[in-house]
């Protein structure tokens, strides 16, 4: 089995991913993972990879997809597998299709982690970092005990560029563009599953388990 997980930045898609991982058995697979296994493995598609990834650029599709099937060519990968993460475009996930369906594969199931935007910005945008010890804290999940200030050393606690209600605006708005047409091309194949990712972690757990197991 074949499962894509969607979620944008905040949805928790890592958490569950590596939750539905465990339960089912499927190797868990992101492409971040991917680029720096073949890389520091220098196979020759790391090495094709690398310039790419040292420049903080883009890895070209086709790249992208070949290391994936060399990964999902490994014996782990026999009963399928979780992508989480790829593919990001509508382009990635036709060039996917073409590519799995070449091997006879197909993806299965797409499992889309829904959440709305006000909770995602008050996810991404509450936490705060100590810069002397690196604890991290969130306003709403993991609050220090004396505002502004790190329970372990005392130091003053700050937010990271990436992690202001700007940022995280600007990061969802990205998001969505490029999703959006991923939602509709999985919806009209019939594959896509939408779960409700404002509720307790545990209950967002188990419906994305009756999404994979559902024949």
């Amino acid at each position: 089995m074949y499962v894509i997980l969607f979620g944008a930045p905040g949805a928790g898609k890592g958490t569950q991913a590596a939750i539905l991982a465990e339960k089912t058995g499927l190797v868990h697979i992101t492409t971040g993972e991917l680029f720096r296994e073949a890389i520091r493995q220098e196979t020759e598609l790391g090495k094709q990879a690398k310039p790419y990834y040292d420049r903080g650029q883009l890895v070209p599709d086709q790249l992208t997809i070949a290391m994936l099937l060399e990964r999902l060519s490994q014996g782990d990968c026999a009963r399928g597998c979780l992508l989480d993460g790829f593919p990001r475009t509508l382009e990635q996930a036709t060039a996917l299709d073409e590519a799995l369906a070449q091997e006879g594969k197909a993806i299965d199931k797409v499992g889309y982690i829904q959440v709305p935007q006000d909770e995602l910005l008050r996810r991404l945008s509450g936490r705060w970092n100590c810069r002397q010890c690196g604890s991290v804290y969130h306003e709403r999940f993991q609050p220090p005990r004396q505002a502004g200030r790190c329970d372990q050393c005392g130091d003053e606690l700050y937010q990271r560029e990436d992690d202001k209600p700007e940022t995280a605006r600007r990061r969802l708005e990205v998001y969505s563009r490029q999703t959006a047409p991923l939602i509709d091309y999985y919806r009209a194949k019939g594959k896509l599953v939408e779960v409700d990712g404002d509720k307790s972690v545990e209950e967002v757990a188990e419906n994305l388990l009756a999404v994979v197991e559902d024949p």
